[in-house]
């Protein structure tokens, strides 16, 4: 069975948007590859791509492995903290 990388990706940006001090950006389905964009809302810096690897692994643009598609939660958590945002 294939991952279906774009409701992976839907669902990270959701987790994502739950924590206060960030904001998801764009949220690019139809690109190759697929990506969320998610910045803190207080910073024009803080700033991150992520894409989902067809594994199942939330991937940052610079290498970085967030987590995996089991646990959304927990990889958006640990995108929160890189970008020092505060918890959900």
């Amino acid at each position: 069975m294939m991952l279906d990388t774009a409701l992976c990706l839907e669902r990270f940006a959701w987790h994502a948007g739950r924590h206060a001090d960030l904001a998801v950006q764009s949220l690019a389905l139809s690109s190759d590859p697929a990506y969320v964009s998610v910045r803190n809302r207080f910073s024009a810096t803080l700033a991150e791509t992520v894409t989902c690897s067809d594994e199942g692994a939330f991937i940052t643009s610079w290498g970085y492995r967030l987590g995996t598609t089991e646990d959304v939660e927990s990889a958006a958590a640990r995108l929160a903290f890189l970008l020092a945002a505060l918890p959900a």
